[in-house]
Order: structure tokens, then sequence, then C-alpha cells
């Protein structure tokens, strides 16, 4: 049997756009303004839109009587199909709103879920998107199916009979069950594989969705990864090897865009895919400086951070798509508040060797220069240093090789397991470094 409601999509559907801001009329215009790129991306053709400022929703609409009856007959004027509202809806709101409009009514996180439903791929990312999907149809099922009423009576069910809706929520439950059960797998695996790259200096990409992370990733890695102007276009994370120049490289994860009020079963969902920017050593917070909401989407980006406990890793701010800029006096006022950062264009290639020159400082200040004494006959531990680590000096002598390295902290260990001595390059009388690096 299918959970699955199926006409929850909007792909190709007429569409009224229904905005309802708390505070000003420019929050309200930036809110609808992001609900039409969602409902694009989503795939439907918007012919209108209703914004009312509000104090506080109404129990039974949400909008008042006479914005809903506005709608009502908007939706007729332009012959729409669905009313789409930037908010969450109860289910009892969407019942009664359907009911006056005599059209299917979605709301933001139904419209999320949709598009992620579109763009999962692997198997990782059709997991998490169905189990969001489940977790928010589930209590809504009362107004989703149209065969509540009836009763099962098989053989073997003959009797008092069950309702049909109380056997849908048990086989709801029983599919969100299994695929907790699976992500939870999952997120062990995900976790070993980023702790084997604990070596390694890592860098996420974060930030809000169509802030050009993908193209940013392409143009750092040559990853080839999709990169298309439209809201999470990316659903799982890739890694790739970053060459920063001089022999330094790191590794580089690309992961899911963020948006304002991200809903939190998505959040709870994804958790697995944002193992990377949990684990790693520097996020990389992309910025679309082109967009008038930059600073409103900077301040969402840190607010789902924050709830990821990531908040306390190292930012660095990357301003993305300069060359769609055309008054940068905006940047001032986002650097006061989030952090100088570097200005790029992943596009053009602008200011990319300056990131990469940042990017590099930050990881040798977790990578200090030592030298390394060792046997000429130690070739293991002189690959392991040509591998990990880069190379400035290297001198022979009778009975010993001296090596002079970059080298990230968490390899000094093993280092000295493969046999090498570690000494200060400062020192001119080669003393031995002290156990705490």
């Amino acid at each position: 049997m299918e959970l699955k409601r199926t006409d929850l999509g909007v792909v190709h559907e007429r569409v009224i756009l229904v905005g309802a801001a708390f505070d000003t009329a420019s929050e309200a215009r930036e809110s609808v303004d992001e609900l039409r790129h969602l409902a694009e991306t989503a795939g439907a053709v918007v012919v209108g839109e209703c914004i009312q400022l509000v104090r506080s929703p109404t129990p039974a609409t949400y909008l008042g009587a006479g914005k809903t009856e506005e709608l009502r007959r908007l939706c007729e004027e332009r012959d729409a199909d669905v009313a789409l509202f930037d908010v969450d809806l109860s289910a009892s709101q969407v019942r009664n709103i359907e009911r006056i409009l005599d059209r299917k009514v979605i709301d933001r996180t139904e419209l999320i879920l949709d598009i992620f439903a579109q763009g999962a791929r692997s198997a990782m990312a059709c997991d998490q998107v169905e189990l969001a999907q489940l977790e928010y149809t589930y209590p809504r099922l009362r107004r989703m199916w149209t065969h509540l009423s009836r009763y099962e009576g098989g053989i073997g069910t003959r009797g008092p009979g069950e309702r049909q809706l109380e056997t849908d929520r048990r086989l709801v439950r029983r599919r969100i069950t299994d695929l907790k059960r699976r992500i939870r797998r999952n997120v062990l695996r995900r976790e070993l594989e980023v702790q084997a790259r604990r070596e390694e200096f890592t860098a996420c990409l974060v930030g809000y969705t169509n802030a050009g992370k993908s193209t940013l990733m392409n143009a750092l890695t040559g990853a080839g990864v999709l990169a298309t102007d439209k809201l999470f276009a990316t659903l799982d994370t890739r890694t790739r090897t970053c060459d920063l120049g001089g022999g330094r490289k790191i590794l580089l994860s690309d992961t899911v865009g963020f948006i304002r009020n991200l809903p939190h079963h998505l959040v709870a969902s994804f958790h697995a895919t944002l193992a990377e920017a949990r684990e790693a050593d520097l996020l990389l917070h992309v910025v679309d400086a082109s967009s008038p909401h930059a600073e409103h989407q900077m301040a969402a980006v840190m607010d789902v951070l924050r709830e990821l406990r990531c908040d306390e890793h190292a930012i660095l701010c990357v301003y993305n798509k300069m060359d769609l800029v055309r008054d940068e006096s905006t940047l001032p006022v986002l650097r006061r508040r989030f952090g100088e950062g570097v200005v790029i264009s992943a596009l053009t290639g602008r200011g990319l060797d300056e990131l990469r020159h940042v990017i590099r400082q930050i990881a040798d200040r977790n990578a200090p220069l030592i030298d390394v004494e060792m046997s000429p006959a130690s070739g293991r531990l002189q690959a392991y240093l040509v591998e990990h680590a880069e190379v400035l000096t290297r001198r022979y002598g009778p009975d010993s090789v001296r090596m002079r390295v970059r080298i990230a902290r968490r390899h000094i260990g093993t280092v000295r397991k493969l046999g090498g001595r570690i000494l200060d390059p400062c020192a001119a009388s080669g003393a031995e470094v002290s156990q705490h690096i």
C-alpha cells in the first residue's frame, strides 16, 4: 500500500502565493519572494499572490475571514489549482481553507518536502526525505486519506473490524521505525568515514540554499557536481581533495543548503548528511552577496548551525557572486556583523587565490613546523611524511635523515610510532620538542 499522498506535488500547477507577516511589509515581501522561488523550483506556475500583515493567526483559517474570501475570489479569477502558504498550517486549518477555496492548500513545509523528494537521488537522501515526509504526514492522515470510514472484512478480520485510518497509522509508524533504524546504521557508517578522515584538515561548505556552494566546490576541486540556479540542488554530501598550492591539500565537503525556518523534520532527518559539518575543522559560510536579503539569510544559516551545535566551529565567511553585485556598500554591514571574510566570484574565479591563501593560513595554524630526524632506512616514515605533510627541506647525513615539515598535530603521534625523532626547528642544538605538541 502506498502511504504517501499522491497529490502533494505542485508540478505544472497554477498557484497563488499567500504570505503572512507579523512585523513589516518588507518582511512580507521578502517572504513571498522566497516562496515564489521555492514554487518555481518545484515546477509550479505562479499566477498571483495575496499578502496580509497579521497580529495573530486566526485559529480556523490562519488569515482573517475577509482576506480568506479575497483569496477565494483571486483563485477563481486566476483559475488557480493551489493556494501556497508561506507558513506552517495545522491539519484543521488546511481542511477549513480547502473547504472555502475548493482548491488544494499546501503550506511551506509541505512544499519544501516536495522539492526535497524531487531532488533525492541516493538511497540515503531518499530515506531521509521519506522519513521527514512521514513524520510530517502522520498527524495529518485524517485529511489525506479518502477511505477513512471503511472497515476491513476479509477472512480473519471479521467481527468488529478496524478503522482503515488506524491501519494506516500503524503502517506509517512501522515504516518510520524502519527508516530510523536504516538511517541510524547510515549515521554510524558516515561517522566512521568522517573519523577515518580526521588525519586530514577538513573544511565544509555551508550556507543558504542557492548561495553558490556547488559552483565553489567545482571551482576549488573540479568535482563536477551539479550546480544550477535552483533551491536545494544538492542533497547529498560530497567530499573531494582541494589543492591549496605549495603541496598543501585539504578535504573539502559540500552540504545541503539551509533556508529560513527550515522544517525541523528535515533538520532531524538530515543529521547524518550534516555529519561533515559537525566534524569539520573549518566551516566556509558561503553567502550570496548579490541577494538583497543576504543579512537575513546569513542569520538563518547561523540559527541552523546553532541547532546543529556547529556555531562554535571556526567559520570563514565567503562573500560569493560578486560578479552580480551592483552596489558593494552593503558589504561593510555584513562584515561588521558576521566577519571580514573573503570576497569572491566562484563563477568567474575572482578572489579564489585569496580564498585558498586564507584557508591555508588557517590550516597551517593547526600544522606546526617541525624537524624530524630518522634513520636512512626508514622508507615507510619518509613516504608517510611526503603523503601527510608539506616537506620544506630534506638533509641527508651519514647516519640519519632530517626533514623539515609542516604537519597537522594529529600526525605527530604516528610519526613517533614510525621511528621519527621530533626536533625543534628553531633550536640550534636540535633539542627534542616537548610532548605537548
